[in-house]
């Protein structure tokens, strides 16, 4: 199986965002790396923005 690519993100958040996502992550025993994967995939899904869980394989859309 071939290794799984990994992109990183780095962004600047208020000390109190990341104080609550270090909340959030700790009642769901996430790391926060974790955390935040999980809260964007959240928005995609509610926003019907498609996330594939294989990012090798294209995603399909409505259209085609």
């Amino acid at each position: 199986m071939p290794p799984t690519k990994i992109a990183t993100l780095n962004l600047r958040i208020s000390p109190a965002l990341k104080a609550a996502v270090r909340e959030a992550a700790a009642r769901e025993h996430r790391s926060v790396a974790n955390m935040v994967e999980v809260l964007i995939r959240r928005h995609c899904d509610d926003s019907g923005i498609a996330v594939p869980e294989h990012p090798d394989k294209p995603v399909r859309t409505e259209n085609g």
